[in-house]
């Protein structure tokens, strides 16, 4: 690893340019990475059932309605990078926008975020391995090694390591394994909805319910408590786009075709899950008997308990699609925090060490080590102090999502106010879309934080009266300001100074 001296403080306020790998990554790999970390398969597995309880046939009209806030963002997402093609992405719009202070909390958020979801993706990719294997030899033992905690964390932290080892190698390697893992998964689900589908054509089908019109209807969902739950959804469901957009100084057009690639991503991503909850709701119908999306016994893991009646004896592909979505996505997730991290310390937000690029594979080396040690700290740490807690970190995910997408499209409004009302163009992309989709993901993080008090909210976990998941969330934040503190001792003039980027013209 290259351990040069970090940018003089000039340097870092007056250039983005960090050392990374130009040109390494087109559109369409960036849109399978992109694809890669929101994990589809994964993500299906666990939302559909939950999802179709609390709003039954109306499924497909929530999974849609989530998709709204997640591309008004991304319009407000694409305009900044057309103006700033940045690495550090919301670490930078937002400190050019509302300065410094805010600018941290806003990457604060982000690599919160993306810390829990590597832990518990790593979680994840531990429990279908084992499973897989048990399939694979018909030893349903070996599918119980998960619950054996210091097997679980060793496993997780190799899965962990292996995934940095890839990362650290840059784009190419990162590239060839997420071609081969997303294809995979991609085919699998296509092949599972098809197999439904056709079930229910020849009659063979659970419940074998016909796709009509008022499924794609919201205002049929019976309750603004079930409609709030189906936009909580699409924060988890939808989540990790925005990681194309991390890679922009490395993309062959790094002013536009990061922009282009979140919003394929998310447009590839509804179409497939509105193929895949079509499927699933058709074949198993909402009732909450045996293979009914209502039973809570299958909930959990709707694929495992469907993808032996729909597949017969290919069911076994469900189960390596699954982890391999997960194992994927733990990969192209590790992207994210590397190089905000490496936009800090180029900056002068974090020490100069973030900064350092590998000579070799001119990818952002220390930060990408520095992920995956604090992701793997954080997973065996919560891992042996209870399992719930581990699984109140998905919840606390979608709060910190809320917070630094929210913050991130309110800096697109304000950063553009001087020109948003030039066109009617501009209005609506710089302007109106991201003011909707940041208002909207920010009282989501209000509403979310003030119900998440409640001790029953998530897992029923508390600490002294309070609910487990507020006190992670808060904890979360607070420990960032405590962190930004230390940082603004250590380097005062980042804080104090105007923050500066290169700017590229944008046209409307």
């Amino acid at each position: 690893m290259s351990t040069g001296t970090a940018p003089l403080a000039h340097e870092q306020r007056t250039g983005h340019e960090k050392g990374l790998s130009k040109g390494s990554v087109g559109l369409l790999g960036s849109v399978v990475i992109g694809v890669s970390t929101i994990a589809p398969a994964y993500t299906l597995s666990g939302a559909l059932g939950p999802t179709a309880a609390a709003v039954g046939t109306h499924l497909p009209a929530i999974l849609l309605v989530g998709f709204v806030p997640m591309l008004l963002v991304a319009v407000g997402y694409r305009q900044l990078n057309r103006a700033m093609p940045d690495s550090g992405t919301t670490f930078t719009w937002v400190s050019k926008a509302f300065g410094p202070w805010v600018g941290w909390m806003g990457s604060w958020g982000l690599l919160a975020a993306t810390i829990l979801v590597l832990s518990n993706l790593a979680g994840i990719a531990v429990d279908f391995f084992y499973l897989a294997i048990a399939q694979i030899t018909g030893n349903d033992a070996i599918a119980e090694l998960t619950r054996n905690v210091p097997v679980n964390v060793a496993t997780c932290l190799a899965f962990v390591a292996v995934a940095a080892w890839i990362s650290y190698r840059g784009m190419e390697a990162t590239k060839v394994v997420q071609y081969v893992l997303v294809v995979f998964q991609l085919l699998v689900l296509l092949w599972f909805a098809a197999a439904a589908f056709g079930h229910v054509a020849g009659g063979t089908a659970f419940d074998g319910l016909a796709v009509r019109a008022e499924w794609f209807n919201p205002f049929g969902v019976e309750t603004f408590s079930a409609f709030a739950a189906g936009v909580s959804l699409s924060v988890f469901i939808y989540w990790g786009w925005d990681v194309v957009l991390t890679l922009n100084e490395e993309s062959k057009d790094s002013a536009t075709g990061p922009g282009r690639s979140a919003i394929a991503t998310i447009l590839v991503i509804v179409a497939l899950y509105m193929a895949v909850s079509l499927a699933v709701l058709s074949y198993s119908g909402v009732g909450a008997a045996e293979l009914g999306l209502g039973n809570e016994d299958i909930q959990e893991n709707v694929f495992a308990a469907l993808a032996g009646p729909v597949m017969g004896p290919f069911a076994i592909l469900m189960s390596l699609a699954v982890l391999s979505s997960s194992a994927a996505s733990l990969q192209s997730t590790m992207i994210s925090p590397a190089r905000t991290m490496l936009a800090m310390g180029h900056y002068g937000a974090l020490p100069a060490k973030y900064a350092r690029i590998t000579s070799r594979f001119q990818s952002p080396g220390y930060a990408t080590i520095a992920a995956a040690v604090i992701a793997s700290v954080f997973y065996a740490v919560m891992r042996v102090v209870s399992e719930n807690v581990l699984w109140d970190t998905i919840t606390t995910l979608g709060m910190m999502v809320c917070f630094y997408y929210g913050v991130t499209a309110l800096a697109c409004v304000w950063y553009f106010r001087r020109d948003a009302f030039r066109t009617a163009k501009a209005f609506l992309t710089k302007f109106l879309a991201p003011l909707l989709g940041g208002i909207l993901l920010l009282v989501f993080f209000v509403q979310t934080s003030y119900d998440s008090m409640d001790p029953e909210y998530g897992s029923g976990s508390s600490i002294g009266g309070v609910g487990l998941v507020f006190v992670l969330g808060v904890g979360m934040l607070l420990l960032g300001i405590v962190v930004m503190l230390v940082q603004y001792r250590r380097n005062p003039s980042f804080f104090r100074e105007r923050f500066e980027t290169t700017e590229l013209p944008v046209l409307d």
